[in-house]
């Protein structure tokens, strides 16, 4: 009878170890801002937080999965032969480990609607 009960401990903790990380994903976020939605990473990566310079002064950041051996290391992004932005993505392996969401129940509709309107406001009032 104990046999079958540590074979039942074992088995659900074998499930419990296999199941996938939970990250918070952000493809490109300017500033602070950074739209998220959560995803489900592979098998071998690790939830991450990327953050880096565009120009030498836009500060951006990303979020998702990363294979970890990626993780730890910083990488410039290249367009053109040209380098325009250097990104450093650290990992973490908890669920939703990589910071909470920028702006919970936004959606990118919402915030370019924002902007617009904000630009025109300050066009009237100059």
């Amino acid at each position: 009878m104990n046999r079958i009960i540590l074979q039942l401990i074992a088995f659900g903790c074998f499930f419990a170890g296999v199941q996938a990380l939970m990250c918070y994903k952000c493809s490109l976020g300017i500033g602070t801002l950074c739209i998220t939605t959560k995803t489900t990473c592979s098998s071998g990566e690790q939830c991450f937080n990327g953050v880096g310079k565009a120009a030498g002064f836009v500060d951006i950041m990303t979020k998702g999965c990363l294979s970890v051996d990626k993780c730890n290391m910083t990488e410039p992004t290249t367009f053109n032969n040209q380098t325009v932005y250097t990104l450093t993505k650290t990992c973490c392996n908890t669920d939703l480990c990589n910071a909470a969401p920028g702006l919970p129940g936004t959606s990118a509709l919402g915030l370019a609607l924002a902007t617009i309107t904000a630009l025109f406001v300050v066009n009237v009032l100059v």
